[in-house]
C-alpha cells in the first residue's frame, strides 16, 4: 500500500511539518530549514536560513543562495541526519511513522521533483525521501 502524498493526515511525514530539531549545535523548526542551512557556504546565508519562521521562507532564501560545491554529494546524508533527528527527537512524530507499518512512503508531487519524490500521477522517481523515512521507521522499530 502506498501513501499518495505528505499532506492531510500524512502531512507529519513532509519536511515542511513545523517540528524542532535539535542538530548542528543550533535548534530548526522544520527539516526543511535545516537542509536549507546545511547548503550555505557562508554565514551570512545561514543566519537569514535561521532566522525564517516557516518552512517555505527557508526553502525561497535556499534558492538564492550560493551552494557548497559537495552538495551534490552531501545532501542524501543531510536530508538522513534531519530525518532521523525529527523522528528521534519527537516520540509522538515517532509513533506516527512507526504507524505506517511497512507501507511504501512516496511524496507524490506535481512540481516535478522526481528526485526526493514521486510524480503524482506516473508515480515515476527516484523517491529519495521516502526510502530516507522507511529507513528511519526500520531503525525505530529496531530499538
Amino acid at each position: 500500500m502506498r501513501n499518495s502524498d505528505f499532506s492531510g493526515d500524512n502531512f507529519f511525514l513532509s519536511n515542511f511539518y513545523l517540528s524542532d530539531i535539535s542538530i548542528d549545535n543550533h535548534i530548526f523548526n522544520s527539516v526543511e530549514q535545516y537542509f536549507q542551512w546545511k547548503k550555505c557556504v557562508n554565514n551570512i546565508d545561514g543566519d537569514k536560513i535561521i532566522k525564517t519562521k516557516t518552512p517555505s521562507e527557508a526553502k525561497k532564501i535556499g534558492r538564492k543562495i550560493k551552494i557548497r560545491e559537495d552538495w551534490e554529494y552531501i545532501k542524501e546524508d543531510i536530508m538522513y541526519n534531519g530525518v532521523k533527528a525529527k523522528f528521534t527527537q519527537n516520540k509522538k512524530l515517532a509513533e506516527l511513522l512507526l504507524a505506517t507499518e511497512d507501507k511504501e512512503l512516496a511524496e507524490g508531487n506535481d512540481w516535478g521533483d522526481l528526485f526526493w519524490g514521486v510524480d503524482y500521477f506516473t508515480r515515476e522517481g527516484q523517491n529519495k525521501l521516502g526510502k530516507i523515512l522507511c529507513k528511519v521507521r526500520t531503525e525505530l522499530k529496531t530499538k
